[in-house]
């Protein structure tokens, strides 16, 4: 599948929005660059020019395009992908990348392909922050979009015994599935799914690293998920958007724990009660 790439020149805090925005209209990979340098990609099948440009222009930005072909796509993140600490907890890096010297506690080998989630966005860098302060030990996981299987994979480091993952694409799932053989990681399990209406196991943890948007479309059902004094750890949250997803855990009881912000992104930690 060919994929169409936006560069976008911009300031580094409309970044963060543009990638927020485009996200809801298909877009599926980001990379910064120096410069205030944004490249975003998009499956060239989904590709609206007339959207694109109204929506960029409303931003007061331009962009060049470019028609990328599948394996020069996978070339793009291998050539950028370099490898990322979470303090001493978490490192991740690819398998063409030499091992951390010192070791962290986890080390995860991630190829990402053209999944999102290898630890340099701000929001899952936070999400990994969070369940550091979470024993996942004997826990029942659910990981909601689960990208690269990043979450995933780290939760079953942290010794969880049952992790279950969903993605709505399927390119995500195969990517997951690969990472997870390179992890070792064989207790988590991954399909293609777009809901979680038909799930129906309960769970300690369920994490989710998607956008405002899903997030609020599906906060009853992630909690329906948790069993009484379960966690719920999300990100994908810009700080305009604080209000409204802390109004919806309210609403389905669920309490805020912890609060991380960077880069302008929100990653949460709440309770079920």
């Amino acid at each position: 599948m060919a994929h169409i790439a936006i560069t976008l020149t911009c300031t580094h805090e409309l970044k963060d929005i543009l990638v927020a925005v485009l996200s809801e209209k298909g877009f599926e990979g980001f990379e910064e660059q120096q410069g205030n340098i944004l490249v975003a990609y998009i499956p060239e099948e989904d590709f609206n020019e007339e959207e694109t440009s109204t929506l960029t222009e409303g931003f007061g930005v331009t962009y060049t395009k470019e028609r990328i072909e599948q394996t020069n796509w996978n070339a793009v993140w291998e050539s950028n992908f370099q490898p990322v600490q979470v303090d001493n907890f978490c490192g991740i890096r690819a398998s063409f990348h030499e091992p951390f010297d010192p070791q962290p506690q986890h080390e995860i080998l991630i190829t990402p392909k053209m999944s999102f989630g290898t630890g340099h966005h701000a929001t899952t860098y936070s999400v990994i922050k969070l369940m550091e302060t979470v024993d996942f030990r004997g826990k029942q996981v659910f990981d909601f979009g689960t990208g690269t299987g990043i979450l995933a994979i780290l939760s079953c480091k942290m010794g969880a015994s049952v992790i279950d993952a969903i993605d709505i694409d399927d390119w995500s799932v195969e990517n997951t599935r690969e990472n997870i053989a390179t992890n070792n990681a064989l207790p988590v399990k991954v399909w293609q799914a777009d809901t979680l209406k038909n799930i129906r196991n309960t769970y300690n943890v369920v994490l989710a690293n998607i956008n405002r948007n899903i997030l609020l479309e599906f906060m009853a059902d992630m909690r329906r998920l948790l069993v009484r004094d379960g966690i719920l750890i999300l990100s994908g949250i810009l700080k305009d958007d604080e209000a409204a997803i802390l109004e919806a855990a309210r609403k389905n009881a669920l309490v805020l724990e912890t609060q991380l912000e960077k880069d302008n992104w929100l990653a949460m930690k709440l309770l079920a009660r």
